[in-house]
């Protein structure tokens, strides 16, 4: 039997045990939800999951796991939006209109004219600052990890580099960031999970408050930095100027909590995996200490793949498109799950193999291309080459045991804990 949308034939009947929409698949062990997508890849089509509670009940999704899929609809943003929200669930109206709409939530000549503003005070010489700032910023951090002799990496300095990295690049001063840093914790640590009992409710809850709390505070210094620029990121956007539009009060305070709440913790999550992975694989790890400067580059690529930090955005359908052997119709939500697209088979030969020497690597780490590709990559990019430089040469003694505790999260490969020695590894 046939269904609307769907070919004749087809083989779209997803594997009894899988429901992507129920919170508790998301609560199974990492190894067993990717094997879950790699049998939905084999499918000949998207196929649909419906939540049965929470917030979304009753709401359906076309899941998009094959990385050709995620790759076309990432490409085309006029007919997979990213309008209303790209996160479940979707931002209230009120929030919308109190903090600003996210650069991530916009598209078409909203998304191309804030991202022009952006894009133009990242000038070469921001970006040449900052990547000396890394590279100083880092050897401090891992210092002080070696003198506390740290036993769990997301509790050690150097899980904080992304976010000294970013408070350097916009300037925020030394006396906000242990507040600061707090309130990115309580904005992102309910992200993608399903908290019990409280499916139904919503009301502005701490991660809220805390987005208003950063705001506020990113309006004063906005405020200070039109006064007085001091040459940083915040100076620059609030003087940026494209074809005479800038940036108003509330797309700096999203845009700013965009940068400190994403940028720090998925390039966190990621330094945490990386960790994990050299651990893991000792011989990729011997691989990259024997030649650092042939193979860094690529470990860090395969480490963005193999972890895949965000695991998934929405977009919602606008016009009738036939993808991957699916029609869509118009207001279908498609969610693209990049931590899928990211072992497809057909794309990556022995995708759970983590091999530092994977060329070509077109992960999707970083989005499927287009118009929302990641504005942090370069950033992101430069600090994980800088960290896993200090753990090779100055500290070859750091390594992970065992396995990262992650977040039961939907929307990301959060790491609550990861094990940390600096003890030399006993000769066999």
């Amino acid at each position: 039997m046939s269904v609307p949308g769907q070919a004749p034939g087809m083989r779209t009947t997803r594997p009894r045990d899988v429901d992507l929409a129920d919170p508790a698949f998301w609560r199974l062990p990492r190894t067993e939800r990717l094997r879950a997508f790699a049998l939905l890849r084999e499918l000949d089509a998207p196929v649909r999951f419906t939540a049965r509670s929470g917030r979304e009940a009753g709401l359906s999704f076309y899941a998009l796991v094959k990385h050709a899929d995620i790759k076309a609809a990432s490409r085309q943003p006029s007919v997979f939006a990213s309008a209303p929200g790209v996160t479940v669930p979707e931002p209230a109206r009120w929030a919308k209109a109190l903090f600003g709409n996210s650069m991530v939530n916009l598209d078409g000549a909203d998304h191309a004219g804030l991202r022009r503003i952006v894009s133009r005070a990242f000038t070469p010489r921001l970006l040449a600052r900052a990547e000396e700032n890394i590279t100083r910023v880092t050897r401090r951090l891992m210092d002080e990890a070696v003198a506390e002799r740290s036993t769990d990496f997301m509790r050690s300095a150097p899980a904080r580099l992304p976010f000294e990295v970013i408070c350097d690049l916009m300037g925020v001063p030394g006396t906000y960031r242990p507040w600061i840093a707090t309130q990115i914790d309580h904005a992102s640590s309910h992200v993608g999970v399903e908290r019990r009992g409280l499916a139904r409710v919503r009301v502005p809850g701490r991660g809220l408050r805390s987005l208003a709390r950063m705001q506020l505070v990113m309006a004063r210094l906005a405020y200070e930095r039109r006064r007085r620029p001091t040459g940083d990121l915040i100076s620059a956007l609030v003087r940026a100027d494209v074809d005479g539009q800038s940036l108003d009060a509330r797309e700096l305070g999203a845009f700013f909590s965009l940068l400190l709440v994403a940028g720090v913790e998925t390039t966190r999550n990621a330094l945490a995996h990386g960790m994990a992975l050299l651990s893991r694989f000792p011989e990729q790890r011997a691989l990259l200490e024997s030649d650092l400067a042939g193979h860094l580059d690529g470990a860090v690529e395969e480490i963005v793949r193999h972890s895949t930090p965000i695991i998934q955005f929405r977009r919602t359908v606008t016009t009738a498109y036939e993808l991957g052997g699916r029609t869509f119709r118009p207001g279908d939500k498609a969610v693209l799950f990049y931590a899928s697209g990211n072992r497809d088979a057909s794309v990556f030969a022995e995708p759970d193999l983590f091999d530092i020497t994977r060329s070509p690597n077109p992960h999707l780490g970083y989005g499927g291309g287009g118009p929302h590709h990641c504005l942090g990559a370069h950033l992101a990019r430069l600090e994980m080459r800088a960290l896993f430089t200090e753990v090779l040469t100055r500290t070859d003694t750091a390594r992970a045991f065992g396995e990262p505790e992650l977040v039961d999260s939907s929307f990301d490969n959060r790491v609550r804990g990861l094990p940390l020695s600096f003890d030399p590894v006993p000769s066999p």
